[in-house]
Formats: C-alpha cells, structure tokens, sequence
C-alpha cells in the first residue's frame, strides 16, 4: 500500500463512467414504411448515427484481446444473445446462422462535455468515449449509453457530477432558477470545441407547460438534442420514432474510480460515494438510513478488497441503479485497460449492468402495456373489446419470447460476474417484477380465455334451443310424410309462391328463436323442473313472448 499523502488520496487519478438511460419506444404506425424499430432509424437520413457491427464481424487482426476476455466470460445462451449464433463453413444452408437481438448505433460529433457544476464553480471537461443507442430485437425499449472519462478531479468533485448530471429534468427549481440538484449548465462539444448543444434547465416555464398540456416530464435540451431524431413521444416536433420516459429522472450510472490509496477513505467517505447519486453532497450524512447503517453488507462486495500489497485491492459497491468500481490507481492490472480491471469494467462488468437494466426495463414496459390496454377498455364498444383482446395476446407472445431469448438468471460461470449480477437483479427487485408481470399476463390471458368460453357456451345454448324447436318441426312433418298440404299438381308459379312464403316463415320463426333464445333457454329449465307446477311453467311461457324477469 502507498504511504499518507493527504489530499491526492481524495484525487481520482482516472474517473471513468457510463450513464445507461433505458426509454420506451412508441408502438410504430401501421401506416409506416414498415420494418422494426432500429430498421427504421437506419433508413433516417440527416443525423449522425451509424449502425455498428460487433467486433466479431471485423477483421481478426483487429480483434483485441479485451473482446476475446469479453466473450469467453459469459454462458453459451448470453454469447448468442450478445453476438449472434456461431458460424460455420459446414452449417446447413437450411438452418443459417441467426442475428444477436442487439443492435447499436453510435454517433462519433461529440467529442467533450463541458460542466459547470453550480453557478460560481469552474467547468470541468470529460472526454467523451462513445455514445451509442441499444435497440433489441422484440422490445418496445432503447438504452442511451454515454460513456466518458476524466482525469485528477478531486473526490468531491466526482461525487458531485453523479449527483447532479445524469438527470433527464428538473425536479423543481431553487431561489435563483436553477434546476434543483441539476448540474448548472451542461454543454456537448465537437472535437473543435464549439458547442454543438446546451442544458435549459433554468427554463422553468417550458418544464411547467409541457406537464400542464401534456401529463408527461419534459427533458432537458442536451438530451433531447443527444436523442434526435428520436423525439418525445407527446411533443410536437415531428418524428418516425417516438420514446417516453420509464422511470424517474435519474439514470443508472457505472462508475470507475482510480484513487492513489482508497484505503484511506473513511468509512462516511465510502458511504458518499457508494450513495453518491442520492445523498446530497452538502447535507449531514443520515446515519439513522438502513441504507447507511447496512451500507457494506447490502451493497459492497469485496472478492477482491485484500488488505495486501500484493491483493488487487478493488472495492465494488452496486446498489442497482449504481455500480462503482474502487481502486489504486498505482496498480498496473488495475489500470490497464486491454486486460486488467479498467478493461473489465467496460466490457464484462458494462454487459452485466446493462442486461440487469434491461430486465427491469422490458418488464416495466409490460406492466404499462397491460395497464393501457385495461385503462383503454370499454366492455360496451365492441371494436374496443377486438382491440384489448389483440393487444393483450400480442403481449403474452412478446412475455414468451422475453422470456426465452433474454430472461437469464446465471450469465456466468466466473463468480464475481455473477454475483455482481445478482446483487444489481436483487436490488432492483428483477425476480419480484418479473413475478408480477407474468401474473398479471395470465390473469389477461385467463380473462380472455373464459371470456371466449363464456362466449361460446351462449352460442351453443342457443343452438340447442333452435335445435329442440326444429326437432318438433321434423317429428311433426315427418309423421306427416313431410308434405301436410300436397302443391304436386299446383301450377309452377303457385308452388313457387308457396315455397318463397314457406321460406319467409321458417326464417322467421328462427329468427324469433335466436332473439329469445335466452329466454327460451330460461323457459325449458322451468319445464325441466319438478318443483314448479303447471301455473308457474305457464308464466315462464308467458315471458317468452311478453319478457319480464324471473
């Protein structure tokens, strides 16, 4: 371990971090140019996003060992997920192989982000590493990754810009007009420095009418710029592709800090930064929180936190919406990105974030199809009642293939991985969500099943009906000899009158046997039953023809 050294031991030597933002997509019009959703983003043209092919695709002598680490950590189902199925020389022509449900898009213009963290404060500046749009395969949902770095911010700093930056709007605003716990002003950057995009939290009058007229939070001005042409899905601006907000303002953030000797950190030092997306940097520290109180055994893992020079001595800490990476920054493995734990952290560590993120993601958006879907309902309106009942079937499927093709409970078989997985799942309360959504989905599904039961039992009460009538029809002509009245000799033109008129009467009475067919139904239980005499099996007869309950 490194001696005292006072301050630079609250110096991040290399902070690197990732915000993962997990929207909705709109539904796609049927009147659209067709194809899903990240087919029809491709074929947008004016805006700078480019569909990038995984690494596995490109030339070998590009294939970096860090990809191979990547690919190797990960169980055979999340490869194929991940990367697609395997290729083969000798595979059947009739069995290709299928696409990874992942598609990215990344845009290269924005070079630097530029913070001023509060009004009187410096800008700091963050390199921007990429920024990339995640669609899949089946999933009405889309990740915003923005990933960037810094170098020798202090610790306050760094706890400060996870505080305040990855916010999507204002949750209301202070005595001066700024956004409340908003960075002050955020600014995208091109590689010459000119500013491409700005924040406008402090314009609290677009926040306030947007909700007014709309129901639904506004974001903020750099992050709507960041997302075009994808717009809002209740604003006016015109846009093929429409998303709306899943949760709260807030977005998940990885974060990696290198830090001269973290083992100097006290222990309310570790706690801000673990928390640090929801303490307050300026506020006491609450130590009567559970979440304070039990801040190491609920959210630290320490495989790897050796009290040794010779141990990594990385602290990780995963509260679900956070995962932070702690280490010494003098440590070669620690650092190097190709194949130490740098490397790790925006490969490996990045994959299990961000699938926990997308269960939780999917699922939510589940839940509020089926609540639209039910909110939407009006049991008097038929082709409202079509709607339902295809909007909910075509979300059982989409459950099914959620299910199959992404609900993964061991991602691998390296245990720091799968137990960092886990520990974000059980934080963000994956398995009690998906529990509840699947109820929900066979409640629907059970619904419509009995509704469709309920349907057909009528249909068919109401054909046994029509079917005892006729019976007395056909015994009786039939005794007969099936012509009562002989029109054998009659004249072509009377027998023809005849058979229209006989036609018209028989369709009649059917007709009449189909419109109270219930309460005919009504009428042959009554006669069915001992219990009623004769008085009361005529007053049943009665209401065939004059109605009235029972």
């Amino acid at each position: 371990m490194k001696p005292d050294t006072g301050a630079d031991e609250r110096t991040a030597r290399l902070f690197h971090g990732s915000f993962l933002w997990p929207l909705q997509l709109e539904p796609l019009v049927a009147d659209a140019s067709g194809g899903r959703h990240w087919e029809v983003f491709a074929g947008l043209s004016g805006h700078p996003w480019r569909r990038i092919d995984d690494e596995f695709t490109a030339d070998p002598a590009q294939f970096q060992e860090r990809h191979y680490r990547e690919f190797v950590s990960f169980l055979p189902y999340v490869q194929r997920f991940l990367y697609g199925e395997g290729r083969s020389r000798q595979r059947a022509l009739e069995d290709p192989p299928g696409d990874s449900p992942f598609h990215l898009f990344r845009r290269k213009d924005v070079a630097t982000i530029r913070l001023i963290l509060r009004p009187a404060s410096p800008p700091i500046e963050l390199r921007v590493v990429h920024v990339d749009l995640c669609f899949f395969h089946d999933l009405d949902v889309l990740i915003l990754n923005v990933e960037f770095r810094g170098d020798d911010l202090p610790l306050a700093t760094v706890r400060d810009i996870l505080f305040r930056f990855g916010r999507a709007y204002p949750s209301g605003w202070d005595e001066d007009g700024d956004g409340l716990h908003n960075v002050h002003l955020v600014e995208w950057l091109d590689a010459g420095g000119r500013v491409l995009a700005t924040s406008d939290a402090e314009h609290r009058s677009k926040f306030l009418e947007y909700v007014c007229e709309h129901r639904s939070p506004c974001i903020t001005g750099h992050w709507a710029w960041l997302l075009q042409p994808l717009v809002l899905a209740h604003s006016d601006a015109a846009g093929a592709l429409r998303y709306r907000l899943i949760e709260y303002h807030r977005m998940p953030v990885m974060s990696y800090l290198a830090l001269d000797n973290p083992r100097a950190l006290s222990r309310e030092e570790w706690v801000r930064l673990g928390l640090a997306t929801v303490l307050h940097p300026d506020e006491p520290l609450p130590v009567g929180d559970a979440s304070v109180r039990d801040f190491v055994g609920r959210y630290c893992q320490e495989r790897y936190w050796q009290n040794s020079t010779a141990g990594p001595n990385t602290r990780f800490i995963c509260t679900g919406n956070t995962l932070t990476v702690v280490g010494e920054a003098g440590s070669p493995f620690f650092v190097d990105g190709e194949c130490g734990m740098l490397a790790q952290f925006r490969h490996q560590q990045f994959i299990v974030f961000l699938i926990a993120h997308l269960h939780r993601a999917a699922l939510l958006v589940f839940s509020e199809v089926l609540v639209d879907a039910v909110n939407d309902l009006d049991i008097r309106d038929e082709t409202s009642v079509r709607r339902f009942k295809r909007r909910i079937r075509a979300n059982f499927e989409t459950f099914l293939r959620f299910t199959h093709r992404y609900w993964f409970h061991e991602l691998s078989e390296r245990p720091h991985l799968q137990g960092l997985f886990r520990m974000c799942a059980n934080h963000l309360r994956n398995d009690a969500l998906y529990n509840e959504v699947r109820d929900e989905i066979r409640e629907m599904s059970q619904y419509l099943d009995s509704d469709s039961q309920r349907r057909q039992s009528n249909t068919v009460v109401r054909l046994t009906v029509i079917t005892i009538l006729g019976l007395i029809a056909t015994v009786t002509t039939g005794y007969f000899g099936m012509n009562i009245i002989s029109f054998i000799e009659g004249a072509p033109a009377m027998r023809l009158l005849h058979g229209v008129a006989a036609t018209l009467v028989f369709v009649v009475l059917v007709l009449f046997a189909i419109a109270r067919s219930k309460r005919l139904s009504d009428f042959l239980e009554v006669l069915a039953d001992e219990r009623v005499g004769f008085g009361g099996k005529m007053k049943a007869l009665g209401r065939v023809f004059v109605g009235g309950g029972r």
